[in-house]
């Protein structure tokens, strides 16, 4: 499978649908277009890894580099479609302390509409710790 990266707008969230293998020669690339999309001012990403096969360190390098940049925003990072290749991944490093993992792309969705509605109803930043489904 080839690498590609392709988003889309939802309201003010952006899916973000990665397929093949994030490694050493692809995460430029990745980095690079999730970069262009925050510059565009989309600050709410959720990340679908489902056609992901592979995953190094340094794709997770991107990701958290990523995820920091956003949060330093008011944005946020989300993932949905995991497989128990990646997961495993996340698990090992940790990541699953600070990256949430839902399984569907509703699930994600839904989380970030109640996330948001709360900010608006008790002027929050959001920054709380949000359920992990992983």
């Amino acid at each position: 499978m080839q690498f590609s990266v392709d988003h889309r707008v939802e309201k003010d969230l952006t899916i973000v649908t990665i397929r093949g293998e994030i490694d050493v020669f692809t995460s430029p690339r990745l980095r690079e277009t999730l970069l262009d999309i925050i510059d565009e001012g989309r600050l709410h990403l959720i990340i679908d890894l489902g056609e992901v096969t592979f995953l190094d360190s340094t794709g997770l390098g991107v990701l958290v580099g990523i995820y920091h940049r956003l949060r330093g925003r008011d944005g946020s990072m989300a993932f949905v479609g995991v497989n128990d290749r990646v997961r495993r991944v996340f698990h090992i490093t940790q990541l699953t302390k600070i990256f949430v993992l839902h399984r569907t792309l509703d699930e994600a969705i839904a989380a970030h509409e109640s996330a948001a509605a709360a900010q608006r109803t008790d002027g929050s930043t959001g920054r709380t710790d949000p359920k992990r489904t992983a």
